[in-house]
């Protein structure tokens, strides 16, 4: 398989509000930068898009290092809450609803097809690629002002 690493940021100006979602992908010396937004969405939801998105743009199974400054993705996964909201329909431990069950619903699919390891980083603090994703996806947000 080959390795990919995946840089991600999402950003919405008011939560919600105008959001949009950044992507760097990188394979070798290779590099592709992918972006979208919406109109009314969360913060949340455009950092799972962001990661959803570049999962989605790969065209086989890789191994892919996802580094993203978004605990709520990162934790979502890595400590497993996501795929125990899937097992519980949707519900946290509280029994209130898991929120944006669509998007996980899609990424736990993702990561199905993918080897993934995510890896939290500092967000703004002057990681390249991070700031580079925040560009792309405050770019996209101002879209829709």
């Amino acid at each position: 398989m080959k390795n990919v690493l995946m840089f991600t940021d999402g950003a919405c100006s008011g939560n919600p509000g105008p959001g949009g979602w950044g992507t760097i992908l990188r394979y070798g010396t290779a590099e592709k930068e992918l972006s979208g937004g919406e109109a009314d969405t969360t913060n949340n939801r455009m950092e799972l898009l962001a990661v959803i998105n570049g999962l989605a743009a790969l065209k086989e199974p890789c191994h892919v290092t996802i580094q993203s400054d978004s605990r709520y993705v990162v934790d979502g996964i890595e400590k497993g809450w996501a795929r125990s909201w899937k097992q519980n329909g949707w519900r946290k431990a509280d029994k209130k609803p898991a929120l944006n069950a669509d998007l996980w619903e899609k990424l736990l699919t993702l990561l199905d097809i993918h080897q993934v390891t995510f890896v939290w980083i500092k967000g703004h603090a002057g990681h390249p690629e991070n700031e580079r994703c925040d560009q792309l996806a405050v770019a996209q947000s101002l879209q829709f002002k």
